[in-house]
């Protein structure tokens, strides 16, 4: 196993030291840990729905942007 030092907020300190405290982990070691595993996991989900999603498609700008217009200029904020 490896070493890393990281450099965070006090806050952000706090908030880990939070989680330990409780009884939630073990140590900040393991917050941590839990965090990158579940990114992780979580990124290879979304390659995953990607590839499962099929072939690109090239991008049709002139069609998304009239699509852009019209969901704003029927938003009801445009309507006051």
């Amino acid at each position: 196993m490896t070493t890393l030092n990281i450099s965070m907020p006090d806050e952000l300190r706090r908030f880990i030291d939070t989680k330990v405290n409780t009884g939630e982990y073990q140590s900040a070691s393991d917050y941590l840990r839990d965090l990158i595993r579940h990114d992780r996991e979580e990124t290879e989900r979304l390659l995953v729905e990607g590839l499962q999603s099929g072939s690109a498609k090239p991008l049709d700008m002139k069609a998304l942007r009239e699509r852009a217009e019209n969901a704003l200029s029927s938003s009801p904020e445009n309507h006051a």
